[in-house]
């Protein structure tokens, strides 16, 4: 096999996981809304349009991140899972980086 097909595979076996545990969190309708948005942007096979959804679910992310802040109550694990979600999205955007495809939309 390929590397590059190697990594790809890697890469979306990988997501996956990160999926299945964020989405395992209990969820209410404001925190559904930027973890569709941010699985969208790990399982995307576009590369064309992976840096386009990546920027939409880091304002997602961040916007939700604000509410919390904002919000009384114990949050923490969602905090935790916004944490983890903008590291592997800033990750994915290296990784797209240093493949040359993510160029054009930073």
């Amino acid at each position: 096999m390929e590397p590059g097909k190697e990594m790809n595979r890697l890469s979306r076996k990988a997501a996956k996981k990160e999926c299945d545990m964020l989405t395992a969190a209990p969820q209410t309708s404001e925190t559904k809304d930027w973890r569709e948005i941010y699985v969208r942007a790990l399982l995307e096979g576009d590369k064309d349009r992976v840096p386009s959804l990546i920027v939409e679910a880091e304002r997602a992310i961040v916007e939700r991140a604000r509410e919390l802040f904002q919000a009384s109550g114990d949050n923490i694990e969602e905090e935790e899972a916004l944490d983890d979600a903008l590291y592997a999205l800033h990750a994915l955007k290296s990784c797209l980086a240093t493949h040359g495809r993510f160029a054009e939309a930073a």
